[in-house]
C-alpha cells in the first residue's frame, strides 16, 4: 500500500526486499512546520537587497541641503550680513572671485543634487574639486581648515562609490 507523501515528507523503503515504507522529515521543511519567526535562511530570502539607487538618492539630497547651507553662508559673506565678516569690496581680487564663484555654483550644484540629475552631480564634483584645488593654491581665498578637505573628500568617494552600485542594478 502505497500511499502519496505529505508536504514536508518523503517515503523511502527500510530495505530493497521489504515493503513496508515508512515516512521520514524531508530535508527543507515546508512553511508550516517551522517557528512563527521562520528560518533565518527564509528571512534572508524574502528580505529585499539593498537598494543602492535609493541609497545614491538620499545622499545626494542630504549633500543638496548641505551645499545649499554653503552657498548661502557664501552669500551671507558677499553681501556683509555678518558684521564680522570683512567688507567685501576692500578685500582681493581672488578672494572676491572665490566667493562669487562659490556663491553661485555651490547654489546651482544644490539644486542638480536635489533633482538627482547627473548634471547636478557633474556640477557639485567641479564645485567639490575646485574648493579643494583653490583652498590648496590660494588657502587665503576659502574657509578651509585640516578637517574640510577630508570631509569633502570623503562626500566625493562616497559619490563615486554610491553611482558605481546604482549602476550595477540590473533592471
Amino acid at each position: 500500500m502505497t500511499s502519496e507523501p505529505a508536504a514536508g515528507q518523503v517515503l523511502e523503503r527500510n530495505t530493497p526486499g521489504d515493503s513496508q515504507d515508512r515516512e521520514l522529515p524531508a530535508r527543507y521543511p515546508s512553511a508550516r512546520d517551522l517557528p512563527a519567526g521562520g528560518s533565518k535562511r527564509q528571512r534572508d530570502e524574502e528580505r529585499q537587497p539593498f537598494r543602492w539607487d535609493l541609497a545614491l538618492v538620499w545622499f545626494m539630497r542630504v549633500a543638496a541641503i548641505l551645499w545649499i547651507a554653503k552657498g548661502l553662508a557664501y552669500w551671507v559673506v558677499l553681501l556683509g550680513f555678518l558684521p564680522q565678516t570683512p567688507v567685501f569690496e576692500t578685500q582681493t581680487l581672488q578672494w572676491q572671485s572665490a566667493i562669487v564663484y562659490f556663491a553661485v555654483i555651490d547654489l546651482v550644484a544644490a539644486v542638480g543634487l536635489w533633482l538627482t540629475s547627473t548634471w547636478g552631480g557633474v556640477i557639485w564634483l567641479l564645485a567639490a574639486l575646485s574648493y579643494l584645488l583653490i583652498g590648496f593654491f590660494v588657502p587665503h581665498a576659502v574657509v578651509s581648515g585640516p578637517v574640510a578637505p577630508g570631509i569633502l573628500g570623503f562626500l566625493v568617494v562616497t559619490y563615486f562609490v554610491l553611482s558605481w552600485r546604482a549602476s550595477r542594478i540590473a533592471p
